[in-house]
């Protein structure tokens, strides 16, 4: 009766989920009336029992029988499963009450995994793990949905940990919501996932597929240029912004200008929501008066979020002005993390509009990167520890294998102007002590161990020429690595010292030259030097195993 009311009203055009519906409708009404169910009570929270209600999707019935016919088949087209539900042998094109009878008992196995409540909540966590809070941060449902079969996958099929797994699945789901995997073709590009696992017969080999499939979505042009271009954009919904406030989630970063953290915010238990508003970091009326295109304000490299309070007394005041008062009261190392984590350029505040927004699209997408990196490298260990420095003596020893010192950060004491030049020297004999066995680099000692000081490179504070530091390591090796860098600033004779001491990196680490090259380097002796590529792989393999 719906199907001849359908059709002869000329209503909704029927798909092949309403197919597969219906046919269960006949075969297995019990099961269609489940998955209604569990679809009506994730709507809304229920008091008298544990309920499928949660903060991120309100699933379809449609949407769940995607994910039980794809676990119990290993296919995502609809069209197959409806067929294979019918009885139909796909070799000889024969149907057969058998074999119908036989694909349902499939079917019903692989929806009570779908439906139980331990393995849809225990999913959800992986979302909140990947730095997802609410509803409004998913872009792709689809990309939620079949993120859920692989993670019923790894945990019914290959027996993965839930620890590995929650961790593998988060990986996944920030990449897939990030590059929109599944907007497109999303049938075809499901299959060719499920594909990839069929020859997998344990958990690490799970695991290991997945991990390729998110290297080869995740290249370093997609970090490079895709992703800022990408942010170029005023959608407020877009992928990209997503994952950078998933990011800031995960990095433990707090609201700008605030001590809230942003993870409290995105919470939907939380009631801060209202206390905390989208802010033109260069506000609308201010750009008016400048006259920049109206096309540009509402890009999304100019949005930040902060307490209401600050949005209102920050008004159409020009960044220049109003930064020095929100700041007011942080300590310049809280300054420099927060502008950091929100991806604020070092004098942000008095660039021109255009030259702003393309540098912060360009940090914003290394602190995305940053943020799928700290999900990829898993807990870090408990600290141990430190030797007690003697900055000194180290000095009194002078270079050696493990120590090395450099008159200036970015300046060129010949010409008196900042080069390019100083900053790659600083970058390979970091890169170098990483790859090797760690050391201590120190700033503003000349090489015969004559204190220079900072005072050289010419910047405004401490603070400003350790983010400076920090943008350089993050954009020419990358941001996973400061768990084995560590900055501080010291005195040596009557002079201020940056003393930046390096731990051997967890695994192999490469500098991007500026002809976009990687290039590997290792200390050896008292220089830096690049290893030939042909030497690279077996040292590699020796030194990190």
């Amino acid at each position: 009766a719906e199907v001849f009311v359908r059709i002869n009203s000329q209503g909704k055009t029927l798909n092949q989920a309403d197919f597969i519906l219906t046919l269960i409708s006949v075969f297995w009404d019990k099961g269609r009336k489940e998955l209604e169910t569990f679809c009506r009570e994730a709507q809304k929270p229920s008091r008298d029992a544990p309920s499928s209600f949660n903060h991120f999707i309100r699933p379809s019935p449609d949407q769940l029988l995607r994910v039980a016919a794809g676990l119990a088949f290993r296919r995502a087209r609809l069209s197959a499963i409806y067929s294979v539900l019918r009885g139909k042998d796909l070799e000889t094109g024969e149907f057969r009450d058998e074999a119908r009878v036989q694909q349902f008992a499939r079917l019903k196995d692989a929806q009570q995994c779908a439906l139980d409540l331990k393995n849809w909540h225990g999913f959800m966590q992986c979302l909140r793990q990947a730095g997802f809070r609410t509803e409004s941060m998913i872009n792709s449902q689809l990309a939620l949905i079949y993120t859920y079969l692989l993670y019923l996958i790894g945990r019914a099929e290959f027996k993965v940990s839930e620890r590995d797994l929650r961790s593998a699945i988060a990986r996944w789901f920030f990449m897939a919501s990030l590059t929109g995997r599944y907007t497109s073709s999303s049938e075809s590009v499901m299959e060719s996932d499920l594909a990839m696992l069929r020859d997998c017969k344990a958990p690490g080999e799970f695991l290991d597929q997945l991990s390729r499939a998110e290297d080869i979505a995740l290249t370093s042009d997609f970090w490079e240029i895709t992703l800022p271009n990408n942010l170029a954009t005023t959608a407020a919904r877009s992928p990209s912004l997503a994952a950078f406030n998933a990011s800031l989630v995960v990095l433990d970063a707090p609201v700008l200008f605030s001590d809230t953290p942003v993870r409290d915010w995105w919470d939907p238990a939380s009631t801060l929501s209202k206390s905390i508003e989208r802010h033109h970091l260069f506000p609308k009326a201010f750009l008016a008066k400048s006259g920049s295109p109206d096309g540009h304000i509402n890009q999304i490299a100019n949005y930040a979020y902060v307490e209401w309070q600050d949005n209102v007394s920050i008004s159409d005041q020009a960044p220049a002005e109003y930064f020095r008062t929100v700041i007011d009261g942080f300590s310049d190392a809280e300054v420099c993390r927060m502008c950091r984590l929100h991806a604020l350029p070092d004098g942000w505040e008095k660039m021109p509009y255009g030259e702003f927004l393309k540098e912060r699209r360009v940090l914003m997408a290394q602190i995305i990167q940053k943020g799928y990196g700290t999900l990829k490298s898993g807990p870090v260990d408990e600290p141990v520890e430190p030797v007690a420095f003697d900055l000194d003596a180290t000095i009194a020893g002078g270079e050696t294998d493990s120590v090395e010192f450099k008159a200036t950060l970015r300046t060129n004491l010949y010409t008196g102007e900042k080069d390019a030049r100083m900053e790659a020297a600083v970058i390979k004999t970091i890169a170098g002590f990483l790859n090797t066995d760690g050391g201590t680099l120190i700033i503003g000692v000349t090489d015969n161990g004559d204190p220079k000081g900072i005072d050289a490179d010419g910047f405004d504070n401490e603070d400003k020429m350790n983010l400076h530091l920090a943008n350089l390591v993050d954009a020419r090796i990358g941001e996973t690595v400061w768990t084995s860098i560590h900055a501080n600033f010291d005195d040596y004779d009557g002079a201020r010292v940056l003393v930046v001491r390096c731990e051997k990196a967890r695994r192999a680490v490469y500098v991007k030259e500026a002809s976009k090259q990687k290039t590997f380097y290792i200390r050896q002796g008292h220089r830096t030097k690049s290893l030939p590529i042909d030497k690279v792989v077996e040292y590699v393999k020796d030194h990190f195993g």
